[in-house]
């Protein structure tokens, strides 16, 4: 009796072993995944919000005593053009070459199983970019603004391969919580960061501006390092038969072949879609409002951004604790519907440092939580796949395409009417057929 008791013990204690090795790996996978948010977000607050705008327009505008700026046209491959206009122009030619790549190249890997590989290759162009912004020149425009064109393509195409883990390495009960502390690591690295930069500009003086991009260029490789080497690597094991691209493309042709009839996922992708062409704009061009429309100072705009940082991690838990309650679409729909008054507000009222604090601590608070909430909604809404690079490079040329004609359209509007208001009001349409779309979604199929 003691013999048989001692030989069903011993299976069972290896079980309970194992599965609390396996756990604590899962655990150990997840923490990774996030660590790669950590690594990759200074590039879009110190590079893309902060510190390169207020270099890019203190290098590229005249400006009077008074601190107004009298010129701010710049030449660019001999065409003139407002310096923020071409700064939103570049960004939008960048994301075009990642809608052209992310496709392909998700294809290829669901077939071959290089994702993870492929994510490496575009952190590696994004830190590359964001080293050559040191040598930023105004009188050397094109070469200049090509740096900024590889960091932005390096960090956009990266994030397409990183969003494809989340499936994959989370039960979808715990998509939209773990994608909320995956942005929440990215602002808390994000502020600390640019704190450091900061701290380098004061304490050694403005020359150091240009260094502050080299370190978010080795901060972003060197923190990268901790999900390349715990995320799953080589998953597909399928043979491949013909040409690796061919296979890629043939890859998202099944994948749009199975959204066809999918009525809720493809009424979110075009929500989505619309939705990217507000609400990643202005994430981008907030910080060159507040410097020509409402003429802040350094001090005053750097304080406003670490506010928005500083709110965006309590508002993305905020956000994936009322979609909990409510579900992931009616949460959206009631961010969207918090994001277009904030528009109206700006439009109207934001027009000193006081009403532009107001207007960044509502974007601030609402950015983390719609961000994350996007991501982990069309994660749950997935059908039952190994295909995830390519499902999400629909999710990422969607979100690229959105930006495009959202960017093209804020610096096409600010050109025509010289005044970036108009591109703020302008956006109140994307967000009210974003809304539309939404709302069509069936309830009884919603994330």
């Amino acid at each position: 009796m003691s013999n048989e008791n001692t030989s069903e013990s011993v299976p069972l204690k290896r079980t309970l072993f194992r599965g609390k090795q396996r756990q604590t790996q899962d655990e150990k996978i997840k923490s990774a995944w996030t660590m790669y948010d950590w690594a990759n977000s200074p590039y879009s607050l110190v590079v893309t919000t902060a510190i390169f705008p207020i270099y890019f327009n203190a290098l590229t505008s005249d400006r009077n005593e008074a601190g107004e700026i009298i010129n701010d046209v710049v030449t660019f491959w001999g065409v003139e053009l407002i310096n923020t206009q071409l700064y939103s122009y570049v960004l939008a030619c960048s994301f075009l070459i990642v809608i052209i790549l992310s496709p392909m190249l998700s294809g290829i890997a669901d077939v071959s199983g290089c994702k993870l590989q492929l994510m490496k290759i575009f952190c590696l162009a994004g830190s590359l970019g964001c080293l050559g912004l040191y040598a930023f020149d105004p009188s050397h425009m094109e070469w200049s603004m090509s740096a900024l064109f590889l960091a932005n393509i390096g960090f956009w195409g990266s994030l397409g391969f990183y969003n494809a883990f989340l499936p994959q390495i989370a039960p979808a009960n715990e998509h939209d919580k773990l994608s909320a502390t995956g942005f929440a690591m990215g602002y808390i690295g994000s502020i600390l960061l640019l704190l450091l930069c900061l701290a380098l500009i004061m304490l050694v003086g403005n020359f150091m501006t240009p260094w502050t991009f080299v370190l978010v260029g080795i901060w972003w490789f060197a923190w990268a390092q901790p999900a390349f080497r715990k995320l799953p690597s080589n998953q597909t094991k399928s043979p491949i038969q013909g040409k690796l691209v061919a296979q890629g493309f043939k890859e998202l042709r099944k994948v749009a072949r199975d959204l066809n009839g999918r009525k809720e996922l493809v009424r979110f992708l075009w929500g989505f879609f619309i939705l990217s062409m507000a609400l990643q704009t202005i994430m981008l061009m907030a910080s060159s409002f507040g410097i020509k429309e409402v003429l802040l100072n350094d001090t005053e705009l750097i304080l406003a951004i670490i506010a928005v940082q500083v709110l965006a991690i309590p508002g993305a838990f905020f956000v994936s604790w009322v979609s909990s309650k409510m579900g992931n679409i009616p949460t959206l729909i009631g961010c969207i519907v918090v994001w277009s008054l904030v528009c109206v507000y700006t439009y109207y009222f934001v027009k000193d440092v006081y009403g532009f604090y107001l207007a960044a601590g509502i974007i601030g608070f609402m950015m983390g939580g719609t961000q994350s909430l996007n991501r982990s909604s069309y994660s749950k809404m997935l059908p039952e796949t190994e295909d995830h690079a390519s499902y999400f490079s629909f999710y990422e040329v969607l979100e690229k395409g959105g930006l495009i004609i959202g960017m093209f359209s804020w610096g096409y509007i600010e050109g025509f009417t010289g005044s970036m208001r108009s591109s703020v009001l302008a956006l109140i349409i994307f967000f009210a057929a974003s809304l539309c779309f939404l709302i069509a979604i069936p309830k009884k199929k919603t994330a």
